[in-house]
């Protein structure tokens, strides 16, 4: 059974930065594809970043590209997810993903096409 936790989340200024991560049980982990989404109460699940099996290709949302680093460790079963610049908006739960299936559709940006998921990161940006 994956078991999916992240950490690192918490009250952070706007301007900062913050680094999550996901720690993976179970499973082959270098054979999924991860990924991490946002939600914030009221709204849809929003993605912001994945990475493939071998931490080749990463792809970011619009709202993050420029100052996001997704990256992983097969090793340690990890992945992290940076945020730097920090806004208001990026406010929100952070929740990481597996997605263990085969297919040819990077990126997956649709939380439908992930399988496994963390309980979620409450992070909290305030001036």
């Amino acid at each position: 059974q994956v078991h999916l936790v992240e950490s690192g989340g918490g009250l952070v200024q706007t301007g900062g930065s913050l680094r999550l991560s996901c720690e993976a049980s179970g499973g082959t982990f270098s054979l999924w594809v991860m990924g991490w989404f946002r939600q914030v109460p009221g709204k849809e699940r929003e993605f912001v970043a994945t990475i493939s099996r071998s931490g080749g290709s990463t792809y970011y949302a619009d709202s993050v590209k420029g100052r996001s680093t997704i990256s992983r460790d097969n090793a340690k079963r990890t992945v992290t997810l940076q945020i730097d610049s920090l806004k208001s908006e990026d406010t929100a739960v952070y929740l990481c993903a597996a997605r263990r299936s085969y297919g040819s559709g990077w990126p997956y940006l649709e939380g439908s096409e992930y399988d496994s998921w963390g309980q979620g990161a409450q992070v909290t940006v305030s001036s």
